[in-house]
């Protein structure tokens, strides 16, 4: 604990910190009030009602951090709250590691929270729960722990490996971090290696992720198989269930193709940073004519710290520039470097820390602005940048309609499926097996699992296709349309009531076909 009697420049730098988190923390919660549930958190919250060691999609933290949502089913914000303390744990934990790395002037400190929190994923993670909430919290715990560990204490090893294990329960690509601290000790404390405490920490890690290792082989290697397939688009083959091979994995294989695969990767990295990007680039200009202190530290960062901040930020964006070339890389996988590049940036950014402040801010409205545009659909957007719409807009309207249906209610999507349970829990919804991609639900855990051939009854079919899909021994009787358009209520009409859509649902009830 900080003293003021004792040291009050130092109790004042935290409480700047502590004003700075907690100012975050505030835009946070407010945006998690206004903004709706997007498709993946209701499939993630949909996991938080049946808890497991393992998913078809992913290990189970991001379902832990969903656990509000049995506290008030159908409320986003509670559904949202163990995301949000994760985000708040994260920057806390980042001031410490920051100061602990050297970054101990305010005004460097104070910029480089504010890079980590107010890139685009800083901002929407911070808000929005997915599985890089909880590697984003055990990442940032596992560096500080790593820190520590070189610079004062090497038994810290063995708490950096229960960070590790817990961020490896969040999210796999969460191993990364292993090549991060190895060369960090290679660089600072290469005599650790001949003591026990990293290997300490190697089997602590294991030894909190081995339930969902135990998990995946009691499941023919079910996540594990759907991610290694995902991240490097290939047929996982007989490493996983039959659910994950019928997924299509197609990546770049011509030169021009591998070339545009990775020049598109490193576009949406810059991307990331958004307004900021451009203080970043134009720095050395914008500094011009400003002098720093004579008394402040050109590198204030201490060796482990440099070591490790420079081996996080460069190891996963160099990793998956060469996955770009091999396969699809989603943009968020490499977001963890953002945290380590922050400090690195604010240091760059010195001279230029009134611009790159103005920068942070313009994002905070930008996103701001996105995220009252989803709650009101009121902004002119082009058909082009609502996503954010297509992700949440008259789902709610949707469930409200089929809970007044005469039968039982399916989707043909994961996505559409778990809108339904969202919004309204008490709908048995589950995904008809193979009209779409295969998920959660086709294992029968947290929902009926559907079972075509012993189906005796009428139910309905909510589905984006324009004609029924042929179900053996079923046969189509009424058929309803429902549109979406931006800012309206759902319309039953012949035809568009709008030039763009958002959603054309159909609804079509089956009933067993007469002989």
């Amino acid at each position: 604990m900080i003293h003021s009697s004792e040291n009050p420049s130092l109790a004042q730098h935290w409480r700047l910190m502590l004003v700075l988190i907690v100012g975050l923390t505030a835009w946070r919660l407010a945006i998690a009030a206004l903004m709706p549930v997007t498709q993946d958190e209701a499939y993630y919250f949909d996991w938080a009602r049946t808890l497991a060691w393992g998913y078809f999609d992913h290990p189970p933290g991001v379902a832990l951090l969903g656990l509000g949502t049995r506290l008030e089913p159908g409320s986003v914000f509670m559904a949202r709250i163990g995301g949000l303390l994760a985000g708040l744990l994260t920057l806390l934990i980042l001031a410490r590691f920051y100061s602990n790395c050297g970054l101990t002037a305010v005004r460097d400190q104070a910029l480089a929270l504010i890079l980590a929190g107010a890139t685009l994923p800083g901002l929407v993670g911070g808000v929005i729960t997915t599985p890089d909430s909880a590697l984003a919290l055990a990442w940032a715990l596992a560096l500080h722990e790593g820190e520590r560990a070189l610079a004062v204490d090497r038994r810290r090893w063995i708490t950096a490996g229960l960070a590790i294990g817990l961020g490896l329960l969040g999210k796999y690509t969460m191993v990364l971090i292993g090549p991060v601290l190895l060369w960090a000790i290679l660089r600072s404390d290469w005599r650790a290696l001949g003591t026990r405490w990293p290997y300490l920490g190697a089997l602590a890690a294991l030894l909190v992720f081995a339930p969902n290792i135990l998990w995946n082989a009691q499941n023919d290697w079910l996540t594990m198989g759907f991610q290694f397939g995902h991240g490097f688009s290939t047929d996982v083959g007989a490493l996983a269930a039959p659910e994950a091979s019928a997924i299509e994995h197609s990546g770049p294989s011509e030169p021009a193709e591998r070339i545009a695969s990775l020049l598109a990767y490193l576009g949406t990295q810059v991307g990331f940073w958004g307004l900021i990007a451009l203080p970043i680039l134009l720095a050395p200009w914008l500094g011009r004519g400003r002098q720093e202190a004579a008394t402040k530290p050109e590198h204030p960062l201490s060796a482990p710290g440099r070591a490790l901040l420079i081996a996080a930020a460069v190891f996963p964006l160099a990793f998956f520039a060469l996955v770009a070339l091999v396969s699809e890389v989603e943009a968020n996988w490499p977001a963890m470097y953002l945290l380590a590049a922050a400090p690195l940036l604010a240091l760059w950014l010195r001279r230029a820390w009134n611009w790159a402040l103005g920068a942070a801010l313009g994002n905070l409205l930008l996103v701001s602005l996105y995220a009252f545009h989803a709650a009101t659909a009121a902004l002119p957007l082009p058909d082009s940048q609502n996503r954010i719409l297509r992700e949440t807009h008259g789902f709610d309207e949707l469930a409200e309609i089929a809970a007044t249906l005469d039968a039982p209610v399916h989707a043909d999507r994961y996505q559409l499926t778990a809108m339904l349970r969202f919004h309204r829990p008490e709908l048995e919804t589950s995904q008809w097996p193979g009209l779409s991609r295969p998920s959660e639900y086709l294992r029968g855990r947290i929902a009926p699992r559907l079972d075509p051939d012993s189906m005796d009854g009428p139910f309905w079919l909510v589905t984006r296709f324009g004609a029924p899909p042929a179900i053996p021994g079923f046969e189509v009787g009424i058929q309803r349309t429902l549109f979406d358009c931006a800012g309206e209520s759902l319309l039953e009409v012949a035809s568009a009531p709008c030039r763009r859509p958002l959603h054309a649902w159909h609804l079509y009830r089956y009933a067993p076909a007469r002989r």
